[in-house]
């Protein structure tokens, strides 16, 4: 188990989706997910409509998706299933859309309509910036940033109440309260409060493209 979890890859991918083809998107993305899950090694994949990603305001649909392994995920990318539903899905999409890995916790600190390695040009737009993943290092102080106040919430407010209760009973609602709090509530803020420290250096090598490319066209 714990091997096939460090070789695991997920990756999201966002899309910025037309006014009025919602329900058309949605219908080609469950079809393209339908398919995936037919491929070996797949894990799982679920869509993120934009209401849905509380706290996060960018309007976009997002998938993530999951693999055992890089060589499966990359056997799923360049199949004839995928390349028929994104060219189905094409004439709903507004813009490139955008894929990048996310690793473990960092699936919780992804902000808002960050643009990342570019995924397939379905729209035949060009790439955006790649904004690499955060260093997994900061990932886990961000991350018991939240869990620790959380946990020591749950307890205070709780403690007493489910002191009764068996241990295992007592520590699976609490577990799963902090991870429901995290998910919706407390990564999305502490994603917008540390969002310059944790994506420092992909923020600093955007602008430093940007600046290249502006002095390149002059």
């Amino acid at each position: 188990m714990s091997n096939l979890a460090e070789q695991a890859v997920t990756v999201l991918i966002s899309r910025r989706v037309k006014a009025g083809f919602e329900a058309d998107f949605e219908r080609v993305t469950q079809q393209i997910m339908a398919a995936a899950a037919r491929f070996s090694g797949y894990l799982g994949a679920q869509l993120v409509h934009p209401d849905e990603d509380h706290g996060v305001d960018d309007g976009l649909y997002h998938v993530v998706l999951a693999f055992d392994t890089q060589a499966n995920l990359e056997a799923w990318q360049h199949s004839a299933e995928r390349a028929a539903g994104l060219a189905a899905s094409a004439d709903f999409i507004l813009g490139p859309s955008t894929m990048r890995p996310v690793s473990g916790l960092a699936l919780w600190f992804r902000p808002a309509g960050g643009s990342a390695n570019a995924a397939s040009g379905a729209s035949g737009g060009a790439a955006q910036p790649p904004m690499a993943a955060p260093p997994k290092w900061k990932v886990a102080v961000v991350t018991w940033c939240g869990i620790c106040p959380t946990v020591y919430l749950m307890f205070f407010l709780l403690g007493d109440l489910l002191a009764p209760w068996p241990l295992l009973p007592r520590i699976a609602l609490l577990t799963m309260l902090v991870v429901a709090l995290m998910t919706w509530v407390v990564a999305p803020q502490l994603t917008r409060l540390f969002k310059p420290w944790l994506y420092a250096r992909s923020v600093a090598s955007n602008q430093a493209n940007r600046a290249t490319g502006s002095a390149a066209k002059r």
